[in-house]
């Protein structure tokens, strides 16, 4: 990724992280949000104008820096042969979502049958994935991007769908922290593909949510799941009635 790219991307994520539109930024430099999101896309900035948006951000140049090079650094998805180490070896697996989901090591003792030793041989085993950063004292920081995603129709995900799809959908789904909802229809290419986009965007939002309450105490977040699924389908049982 282009310097200057990867530079307005950490600086986007600054802006939304600390609640700031364009429409913010356009009227802190005197500028319609028509101009605000052409300068973002042309990346048309003057260094005075990048320092204004920093400081709207709460930061500021060499901060904002140090950012984008967290960010290169960052891993948006793992290769079939790691993928295939984590999905081999439950307790790897096990340590591994819940390292995503913001579990410390301490965390880990605590929730799991875990003794000290397992538990620091499968963060080492994530370290060398390059998952994430086993520091001094058994801090972790993790390295996966605000985009990370399994493979699709890789390890884990074959494991999710052999495993544990079952399990997941075992539910009557009426409590109230549980939902579902089987819709169908006759959908074109385009609406299709809008749908598809709008999934997008919803997982985006899963992923802001998660970082929103990665802050709170682990006795006030409970492990939640949600699968969007779309389709071009028909089925099966009703294949001996078509023409």
């Amino acid at each position: 990724m282009p310097q200057t790219t990867a530079l307005l991307s950490a600086l986007k994520q600054r802006l939304r992280a600390n609640g700031v539109t364009y429409a913010d930024v356009a009227h802190a430099l005197g500028l319609s949000e028509a101009s605000i999101k052409r300068l973002f896309a042309q990346q048309g900035f003057t260094l005075a104008r990048l320092e204004q948006v920093c400081t709207l951000a709460n930061t500021d140049l060499a901060e904002l820096v140090q950012s984008m090079l967290l960010q290169q650094r960052q891993v948006e998805q793992l290769s079939e042969e790691q993928e295939a180490e984590i999905a081999s070896d439950v307790l790897l697996l096990m340590v591994t979502v819940s390292v995503i989901n913001g579990f410390s090591y301490d965390d880990l003792l605590s929730h799991f049958r875990l003794t000290p030793a397992e538990c620091i041989q499968k963060l080492a085993q994530l370290d060398r994935l390059k998952l994430i950063d086993l520091h001094p004292g058994n801090r972790i920081k993790l390295r996966i991007a605000p985009n990370f995603r399994w493979k699709p129709d890789g390890p884990i995900q074959r494991f999710f769908l052999q495993y544990v799809q079952k399990d997941f959908f075992d539910s009557r789904f009426d409590d109230k922290s549980e939902k579902l909802m089987v819709l169908n229809g006759l959908l074109s290419h385009t609406s299709n593909a809008e749908m598809q986009e709008k999934i997008d965007r919803l997982s985006m939002e899963f992923n802001e949510r998660l970082k929103k309450d990665r802050h709170l105490p682990m006795t006030d977040k409970h492990g939640t799941t949600m699968v969007i699924a779309l389709r071009q389908w028909r089925y099966s049982l009703f294949d001996e009635y078509m023409k």
